[in-house]
């Protein structure tokens, strides 16, 4: 295990040295915005892009580096990314330690341009804990009140890149609350219709204690807030038994994590003659393919309510 972890750390340190060397090269670059006068914005999750795109609608020129699939807590810079985040006029990423890998390269970004993690301005009180750390769980988006908060965060500064556009980047913004606070009520609404007793909400990691604390849902998650914690035979027996004594039926799978955990759980409560069946795949850290509707936030974030009160109701 030890060896393990020891290997685990050389191979990130190894490419944040490169990461690092990387952006020495790129560092003299200049940036400005594309030709038609656009702001050049690199973001690192889907649902930081969908504020921008949302907010900006034509004045900006998107790149997210994080598509679908793919898991924050694990990721690690490539040199593409290096350039487009060169290329940036402005950075946008989660912060909280989502992105815990590149922390080092928005550090030496912030030197040049704004770098900004849009979770920052979230109040204290509306933030959650992370088990055993003083650190705060980072899956802020899954309760929109706190969300909202990002949005601003993402007005404000486009609005400082391009002062002559403000108007149109508040008017957008708060057509975007809006549609967002209408997804809140919808979620608020069909949480309500499942038995109090069944809701309970089993995932492969702890990406959805926002969700449950905003919409009055049990939240289990086989391993920690991170990806990279690791989990164990006593971790998938101590969810089994939780399974099987409160007689839940239903768990679910993600987007950007393998399937293998939860099967393990599936698999150890039929041996205990208790039948669980996986209730579908939901959104954590990724959101969906572009083009899709689970590829937008509104659209991830109905999908995930509706799988969830289809498999527990």
């Amino acid at each position: 295990m030890e060896e393990t972890k020891v290997k685990k750390w050389l191979a990130s340190l190894v490419t944040t040295m490169v990461a690092v060397v990387l952006l020495s090269a790129c560092g003299s670059n200049e940036t400005s915005g594309d030709s038609n006068g656009s702001i050049k914005v690199t973001t690192t999750t889907g649902q930081v892009a969908d504020i921008v795109k949302n907010v900006g609608g034509d004045k900006v020129e998107v790149d997210s580096l994080m598509g679908p699939g793919v898991d924050p807590h694990l990721y690690q810079a490539s040199q593409g990314d290096i350039k487009k985040l060169n290329d940036a006029e402005i950075i946008l990423y989660n912060g909280l330690h989502l992105e815990g890998k590149m922390e080092e390269i928005f550090e030496k970004m912030s030197e040049d341009k704004p770098t900004v993690a849009v979770a920052d301005d979230i109040p204290e009180d509306m933030l959650l804990g992370a088990d055993d750390s003083n650190a705060h769980d980072p899956h802020v988006w899954f309760d929109i009140p706190a969300w909202l908060h990002a949005v601003d965060v993402v007005k404000e500064q486009l609005s400082e890149l391009s002062p002559e556009n403000k108007e149109l980047f508040e008017e957008n913004a708060e057509k975007y609350r809006k549609e967002l606070e209408e997804v809140h009520a919808y979620a608020k609404e069909q949480i309500e219709t499942i038995p109090e007793e069944s809701r309970v909400l089993v995932t492969a990691h702890d990406a959805f204690k926002y969700f449950g604390h905003a919409y009055g849902l049990e939240v289990m998650g086989l391993q920690g807030l991170s990806t990279d914690s690791e989990y164990g035979l006593k971790d998938v027996q101590s969810l089994v038994d939780t399974l099987v004594d409160r007689k839940i039926k239903a768990v679910f799978i993600e987007s950007s994590i393998s399937e293998k955990s939860i099967n393990a759980v599936v698999e150890g409560a039929k041996k205990e003659n208790h039948e669980v069946v996986i209730g579908g795949e939901l959104f954590s850290d990724a959101m969906g393919e572009e083009g899709t509707n689970e590829g937008t936030y509104v659209g991830m974030f109905k999908h995930n309510i509706d799988t969830i009160v289809s498999s527990l109701k």
